[in-house]
């Protein structure tokens, strides 16, 4: 997942400065009327005649830098080197790294880890394929695999382009949960070959993160690695998201004292993520969700090319309710936006039920802005870091994953992502619920353990757990 790219952020202008011709209060006037702050200043280098200086310069965005590079490129007597920002400087060399578990200090060592000791862990895996999980990384592994079509904000930007993604996913896979997590980059936009390829990996890891894959292909690929391979296969755009929202909804019905059978539920942008949360919806018991995309309300009882659509059509708008989203928004109580920037109309808003709970969830730019909102709106979500009740999916993914590596599931079903759902809202205690903390913060150390342990035990009572809780009969230890 990609954010904002235009974030407050450091920049550090390394300049070649001639004496003779610039000075540095000249150089600090002319950064200082773009708008930047120097915040830093380094030498790093001299001659009799030269200086070459790293200036550190806060920035609150990059048209802000592009602005102080021109303006300094202008100056006789000063030579732009390089600028970076920190950003970029975390990303040098790429975000994560392997490391041994042990050191290998003489030949002794060497022969456990290699050969001839290896020999025998391999054939102990030869003999009972299931001792992987005891004897190499598949018990705590996840690839997170994407072939770059649907970065978040940023759209095809191809395999490369997608790796700091990734990488970043890793990181907090890691952070978070202790998973040990690796980033796959395809380069293909072939169905069919992403499909041969992420089983032909499978064996080394112990479940597949599907990341940023476009829609409808995510959905045949996401469903036919759960049929054919034996591990978790999540593709969190989809039902990391769901999970997220759903929990969120959980606590802002509380909030508005309504129950979430009796909702009218609006869900405008039915594309990967609207289905799966409109599944996640149903799965709580929602009944009347009417879904909309460019073309108006998905119908019951009309043919749409995309698969999905139809399924769409046949499981919800309970009603038939058609036209555009103006049309349909009257006396809903909840509006979740998955599509686009400024599509919901503070008029909209006002023809929603008393009470409306508005989840807009485009980045970086959401359906409309907490500021529009505010006067007509009783709980609102968005999927923005600087806004309260932010619906991220890092609240999910480390988690589930954690629980379902434990408990050596089989696949991640609706049960389990339904007990994380309500795990990540029985973060928020009633005494502290309100209309402004509705969700945890992503850096709340409660979440993963209460997610992990609800997944687990809804694997378990669902049959995909093969291996249960310390002291379960019939089962390994988790």
């Amino acid at each position: 997942m990609a954010g904002n790219t235009g974030a407050s952020t450091s920049v550090i202008l390394r300049l070649e400065m001639h004496k003779e011709l610039v000075t540095f209060g000249q150089i600090a006037t002319a950064i200082g009327d773009r708008g930047g702050d120097i915040v830093a200043i380094d030498v790093s280098g001299a001659t009799k005649t030269t200086t070459i200086r790293d200036i550190t310069v806060h920035v609150s965005d990059s048209g802000m830098t592009d602005a102080i590079v021109d303006k300094l490129r202008s100056l006789p007597g000063v030579k732009v080197i390089n600028v970076s920002d920190q950003t970029f400087l975390v990303h040098l060399g790429g975000k994560i790294e392997m490391n041994p578990k042990m050191p290998i200090k003489n030949r002794d060592d060497l022969s456990r880890v290699y050969t001839p000791g290896v020999a025998r862990v391999c054939m102990a895996i030869h003999d009972d394929p299931s001792k992987a999980y005891q004897l190499t990384i598949k018990r705590n592994t996840v690839a997170v695999v994407s072939d770059g079509t649907a970065v978040l904000g940023l759209g095809n930007i191809g395999p490369e382009a997608a790796m700091p993604v990734m990488e970043g996913k890793a990181m907090l896979f890691k952070q978070m949960a202790g998973v040990d997590a690796f980033p796959i980059c395809l380069d293909t936009q072939d169905t069919e070959e992403i499909i041969r390829t992420v089983k032909a990996i499978a064996p080394a890891f112990g479940g597949i993160n599907l990341e940023d894959i476009s829609s409808p292909r995510c959905f045949e690929i996401e469903q036919r690695l759960i049929e054919e391979l034996d591990i978790p296969v999540f593709h969190d755009d989809q039902h990391g998201t769901a999970v997220v929202l759903l929990a969120g909804l959980l606590n802002a019905v509380k909030v508005v004292r309504k129950r979430l059978e009796d909702c009218k539920v609006v869900v405008c942008g039915i594309g990967a993520a609207g289905i799966a949360c409109t599944k996640m919806l149903l799965a709580a018991g929602v009944t009347n969700i009417v879904g909309v995309d460019r073309a108006g309300a998905i119908v019951r009882g009309e043919t749409y090319a995309n698969e999905a659509w139809q399924w769409y059509a046949e499981h919800t708008n309970p009603h038939g309710l058609r036209g555009k989203l103006s049309d349909v928004i009257e006396g809903a109580d909840v509006f979740i936006g998955l599509s686009g920037p400024k599509v919901l109309s503070v008029e909209d808003v006002k023809r929603m039920a008393a009470d409306p709970i508005v989840f807009a969830m485009a980045n970086p730019t959401p359906e409309i802005t907490p500021e529009e909102a505010e006067p007509y709106v009783r709980v609102m979500a968005t999927g923005r870091s600087d806004y309260p009740n932010q619906i991220n999916n890092v609240l999910c993914f480390p988690g589930i994953f954690r629980g379902a590596l434990d408990c050596r599931a089989s696949r991640i079903n609706e049960a389990m992502k339904l007990a994380a759902a309500k795990a990540i809202a029985s973060v928020v205690r009633e005494d502290e619920l309100n209309e402004y903390y509705i969700i945890p913060s992503v850096f709340n150390h409660n979440v993963v353990e209460l997610v992990r342990e609800a997944v687990i035990q809804a694997a378990i009572d669902s049959g995909v757990a093969r291996r249960g809780r310390r002291g379960d009969k019939g089962h390994g230890e988790v």
